[in-house]
């Protein structure tokens, strides 16, 4: 099983029911196929970068589900023959997680090498060259 995330666009004159319904056709292909979803996000109406299918808004809806390749295809094909989905893209982020995961170990093992810091106001390490403080002898310099 992957984690995968489905971002479709979906025609914006389409009714309510028409966007649950293609919604709806996503995640049952998913647990059909033995997948879970994990979330369903409803961005709303936003304005495209670009024209698509001489729209220049779509409705937008995110589905992070994990399943398995075949899942995905399943998905992408009945998107691509759907007439009120506009565009769609699948990206897997599992080697995202599993590099952000790595990437927070290492942070952390590097944090653990690093000295603790010095409190405010307290002396720090002296600096090479840094002129050093003589203790007072008791005797004073006359002039």
């Amino acid at each position: 099983m992957r984690i995968y995330e489905e971002l479709f666009i979906v025609d914006p004159n389409a009714s309510d029911e028409d966007i649950e319904a293609v919604a709806n056709q996503v995640q049952a292909v998913v647990t059909d196929g033995g997948g879970t979803v994990d979330k369903v996000d409803k961005w709303g109406v936003r304005r495209l970068a670009y024209r698509v299918k001489k729209r220049d808004e779509g409705f937008y809806i995110l589905v992070q589900f994990s399943a398995g390749p075949d899942v995905v295809k399943e998905i992408e094909r009945r998107l691509r023959v759907h007439d009120l989905v506009l565009k769609y893209i699948t990206v897997r982020i599992d080697e995202k997680l599993q590099w952000l995961d790595k990437r927070k170990k290492a942070r952390e093992k590097r944090a653990l090498k690093k000295p603790a810091p010095v409190p405010v106001g307290a002396p720090g390490p002296k600096m090479p060259g840094e002129p050093v403080e003589a203790e007072s002898s008791g005797q004073e310099e006359q002039a």
